[in-house]
């Protein structure tokens, strides 16, 4: 009996233990990267909330960017507030838990973004928010930052202004932007593993994606994670020599036991070679990545691009695929590891890329499955790598199209310089379209993936189970046209007998897209060339949503098109936008051959008419959106009958809805969410203003 008690116990304890090892084994999830650089519009919460039940059909984690307050517009890595304030870029608290609850009932984990290596400072250089959460006060002092903090720039300011820092060092690299902290003192671990507790048992995050571990040592991260117990940890050890990354993972370890995961850099730049290059065979030897590594593929964490390598715009062109793209991601969602997708191929190739997911579930690949070169062919130009999963094998054909198949494979999906096949053994129906929204009727082909050769295929559309008296009989590599929105069910049908069934959902538009209708937006900039900014002139740097230039190289063009609106003068240009996801993006400046301090920072993502202030200056001048304070007087919202004019009987509709206790938007002129008096003013001096 007491045999049992205890061979029970360690089997309810073995989940617990699995998942304290940094990263689960045999794990078979897809990790998305759920934003990119500036995706300040794209990936607002509320909109990846929205695309819940398509990605949890592929994806089982999402990370998201840093999610506290910053003190202004931020990808989040200048991290200020940790316990009290969740109104970032990307949405408010409300919006940011609804996401994570709504994830996680479609059985998607959510990922944060921990920057812990330095934080941002208000007032002064060494002066941190202080916050209460639930009763507690956690505030961090001068003395949690490393004493030789931005190259001793920080200790010389604190010496002059009678502040003290730490007496230890970084643990880690020194990094200038914000104050490192010393993760040495027991107050920050003290801060941190609140943080960490209130991240997971609170916001309801299932793990932690580390910012910059290189930053600190890898004890301080296995100290954390031991302490929180994430279910998931992937460090950022931007790094792409194989032992180092090693190193990393294995410094940790808290009792022998690994605490984390690492993004798989060797990995990813062994794919940027390779594709940049277009030389396949380059994909071949040792020391290319964990996920190749049997003692660390459950810890690698693979991807091929990420918001720190895509290409920004000409000045920032990062270090990024530029080229093959499709074959990338074909390669690492054929390998061990846990791949992570990167949110603008995701969005650009997004049918092939669901394909790519599909043969990756349908052949059972893990993090922690076999792999081994089949072929490779310098003087023919290609690589072939295969992966054994628990249901059947993935074979990537890298390259040219030199190297045959296996009949024992069959093709499932190529396209240019790859081609992926599943090994007969996996036993599964497949058919030409992943699940998704199509503008029109869509030809859907099946194939047999089976040892079976005369196997046939028997499909539902109604959702329903196909049996060998349920549904509809094709053979091997017959195609249907699928006009309607349909759940469609396709199985193999052998000796009467249906197995390796799929399921594909789909919504197919029944007319022809309507055209878009291009409009014209005008973006205002208050004028800078007064105090107290003084600017000598003004240019826009203008580039487009698809990164190319609207008006020639840095510094753009230089505006000289004035107007007054509301009494304030500012300058202008218009724009056309030409489609639905077309936007604008602009740096203001000075003028001048290089960029640096003379320029504001990015304004990204402009699709209306906009109005912009320059404010304050740091390295670069942040800018104000003062939009709701000046479209009215440009957009005629005075003009509430719609007649085209602005009269007194603008006035009278306004005061009849005072009356009235009612609301209509469009007599909401100030745009308070209320018709009062003031809207009459507004309309009153619109009218005397002769605008």
């Amino acid at each position: 009996m007491k045999k049992f008690l205890i061979s029970s116990l360690v089997a309810l304890l073995m989940p617990l233990l699995s998942s304290a090892q940094g990263w689960p084994a045999q794990y078979g999830g897809v990790m998305l990267q759920g934003f990119y650089w500036d995706s300040f519009s794209e990936t607002q919460w509320t909109k990846l909330e929205a695309q819940a039940d398509e990605l949890s059909e592929f994806f089982k984690l999402v990370w998201i960017p840093q999610s506290g307050y910053c003190g202004g517009k931020s990808m989040g890595y200048d991290d200020l507030f940790w316990f009290i304030n969740y109104s970032s870029s990307f949405g408010n608290e409300t919006q940011l838990r609804s996401m994570i609850n709504t994830f996680k009932d479609k059985g998607i984990g959510t990922i944060a973004d921990v920057v812990i290596n330095h934080r941002k400072t208000i007032n002064d250089w060494v002066t941190f928010p202080i916050e209460v959460y639930k009763g507690k006060t956690y505030e961090m002092k001068s003395t949690d930052i490393c004493r030789n903090d931005d190259g001793g720039s920080t200790l010389a300011w604190a010496n002059q202004n009678g502040k003290a820092l730490s007496p230890n060092n970084d643990t880690g690299e020194d990094w200038g932007g914000m104050r490192d902290l010393d993760h040495k003192s027991e107050n920050v671990q003290t801060i941190v593993k609140a943080y960490l507790k209130f991240l997971l048992n609170d916001l309801g995050y299932v793990g932690f994606r580390y910012d910059m571990t290189k930053g600190y040592a890898a004890s301080y991260t296995g100290m954390y994670n031991e302490y929180a117990a994430p279910e998931f940890s992937v460090g950022e050890f931007w790094d792409g020599y194989l032992p180092t990354v090693k190193s990393w993972i294995d410094g940790t370890k808290v009792n022998d036991v690994v605490q984390s995961a690492a993004f798989d850099f060797p990995f990813r730049y062994t794919i940027r070679d390779a594709v940049n290059s277009s030389k396949w065979s380059n994909l071949a030897g040792s020391g290319k990545g964990l996920c190749l590594d049997n003692n660390y593929k459950r810890y690698a964490v693979t991807f091929v691009e990420n918001h720190d390598t895509q290409y920004r715009d000409a000045n920032n062109q990062q270090d990024p695929i530029r080229t093959n793209i499709e074959a990338a991601n074909a390669y690492l969602l054929s390998m061990p590891g846990t791949p992570c997708i990167f949110l603008k191929h995701w969005i650009d190739y997004k049918e092939s890329i669901k394909q790519m997911i599909y043969a990756r579930q349908l052949a059972g690949i893990t993090n922690t499955s076999n792999t081994n070169n089949m072929a490779n062919a310098q003087d023919k130009n290609y690589y072939v790598q295969r992966t054994m999963g628990t249901k059947g094998a993935i074979l990537a054909a890298m390259g040219s199209t030199a190297y045959n198949i296996p009949a024992t494979y069959v093709l499932v999906l190529s396209g240019n310089n790859y081609r992926l096949a599943l090994s007969k053994t996996t036993e599964t129906a497949w058919v030409s379209k992943p699940s998704g929204e199509y503008a029109s009727a869509i030809d859907v082909t099946f194939t047999a993936v089976s040892q079976t050769d005369d196997a046939q295929l028997v499909y539902t559309l109604d959702g329903s189970e196909p049996t060998a008296s349920n549904g509809k009989k094709v053979n091997n590599g017959a195609s249907i046209n699928i006009t309607d929105n349909c759940t469609l069910k396709a199985g193999l049908l052998i000796n009467g007998a249906v197995s390796g069934v799929i399921t594909r959902n789909y919504v197919v538009g029944d007319q022809p897209i309507e055209p878009f209708d291009p409009y014209e937006i005008t973006v205002y900039l208050k004028d800078p060339t007064v105090a107290p900014n003084n600017w000598p002139r003004v240019n826009y740097y203008t580039w487009d949503s698809g990164d190319v230039q609207y008006n020639g190289n840095w510094p753009g063009e230089t505006i000289t098109a004035t107007k007054e609106v509301n009494g304030v003068k500012f300058y202008y240009h218009t724009y056309t936008i030409t489609s639905k996801d077309y936007y604008m993006n602009f740096v203001f400046s000075q003028g001048g051959s290089t960029a640096g301090n003379n320029q504001t920072e990015d304004v990204t993502h402009v699709n209306k008419t906009s109005f912009f202030e320059v404010t304050s200056q740091t390295s670069k001048y942040t800018v104000r959106d003062i939009t709701d304070e000046f479209l009215p007087y440009v957009e005629n919202k005075c003009d509430v009958n719609g007649d085209g004019e602005v009269t007194v009987a603008d006035i009278n509709i306004i005061i009849d809805q005072i009356l009235k206790g009612g609301y209509a938007t469009a007599s909401d002129v100030n745009q308070d969410g209320e018709v009062t008096v003031a809207d009459i003013n507004k309309v009153i001096d619109y009218i005397l203003t002769g605008h």
